[in-house]
């Protein structure tokens, strides 16, 4: 397998062409400027030993230098040994609740907003054991299995929006009957672990049974409140404009964090209730710290174990590139004609 270490250093790229028209504008001035010194025909007799070509060799040699530092600053790397990885840890499902009232503000920016922050805190700290996600409003839906791919576990996270969800309400029971399926594989001598990040609001019902079931598989089950117990109204849009959403007497509603039933649906899993109004890292550490506690499994994940660099190789050679236009004159070669500017 190849790969850049730090595949960023390769945008510097960008910087060959604008070297290149630099050098051709260079080019031009310095014909202009022998031009008006003197006629072409005499440029010849005034600058005999002048190279009509070492410009061009000696830019094109820097500008391959260039190139091959840009190379073995990104740092290649190669490695042909693949093999399989045992490890210890804990299958976790992320359950994100992305219904509209998650737009509500009554913390900033939004509930939607501090939750996936707090999801890819969460992430961060969990690294290690293999997280899923799942995406729940009307209805819940597995969007990613369990994985040590933390890069797109935090990407699906980042793209969490209330606009993916198919309808609107609030599934908690149908979210946490998705986590127990997505986590059956996991064994029944080890624990799994669902994180429900939500407000509360459930509109689907069967939560309680849900989580009593999911307990009795194994599944320790943690809520996350997102919101406040005062409320505020549901941003929604309508016809490109922002509005609060009304009930059918066209009274505006509420959305509250019903901390309550969040309380007794972690109870029932066996795990604890938090709150992120408590403080994004504190509540991540406490979370990780009660997640370390459990008896972990062994996994395998395929990967390679480890990658051995080339950088020095390019760095060479971009210096061998350097030395050799410092040795190459200005002067006409034994080669060249006497027409220096035709």
């Amino acid at each position: 397998m190849f790969r850049f270490e730090h595949p960023s250093y390769l945008y510097a790229f960008a910087l060959l062409p604008l070297l290149a028209v630099m050098f051709w504008l260079f080019w031009r001035w310095r014909k202009k400027a022998i031009g008006r010194f003197a006629e072409s025909h005499l440029v010849p007799l005034l600058m005999p030993e002048a190279s009509r070509w070492k410009h061009r060799l000696k830019f094109s040699l820097v500008l391959l230098a260039v190139t091959f530092l840009i190379v073995g600053a990104a740092n290649p790397q190669w490695s042909g040994k693949r093999e399989k990885v045992r490890r210890k840890g804990v299958d976790i499902i992320i359950a994100l609740d992305i219904s509209l009232s998650m737009y509500t503000q009554d913390i900033l920016p939004s509930r939607i907003e501090r939750a996936k922050k707090f999801a890819g805190k969460l992430v961060e700290e969990l690294k290690g054991n293999r997280v899923g996600i799942v995406y729940f409003a009307g209805e819940a839906y597995l969007q990613m299995p369990v994985t040590t791919d933390y890069t797109v576990t935090q990407m699906f996270l980042r793209i969490a929006s209330p606009d993916m969800a198919g309808t609107q309400g609030s599934a908690i029971g149908e979210s946490i009957s998705i986590a127990r399926t997505a986590l059956k594989d996991s064994g029944k001598d080890s624990y799994k672990v669902l994180v429900l990040i939500t407000d509360g609001e459930d509109t689907g019902g069967k939560a309680v049974e849900e989580a009593q079931k999911a307990r009795e598989e194994g599944v320790i089950q943690f809520t996350i409140g997102v919101g406040t117990t005062k409320g505020a109204p549901i941003p929604i849009l309508s016809n490109g404009a922002w509005q609060y959403k009304q009930d059918d007497n066209k009274e505006v509603v509420l959305s509250r964090l019903n901390a309550t039933m969040l309380r007794d649906l972690a109870e029932k899993g066996g795990g604890m209730y938090f709150n992120v109004m408590d403080g994004d890292d504190a509540v991540a550490d406490a979370l990780q710290a009660r997640i370390d506690k459990l008896e972990k499994r062994d996994f395998e994940v395929q990967g390679f174990t480890s990658f051995d660099s080339y950088f020095q190789y390019f760095v060479f050679i971009a210096l061998a590139l350097l030395v050799v236009d410092w040795f190459v004159s200005w002067r006409k070669g034994r080669l060249e004609g006497r027409d220096l500017f035709g």
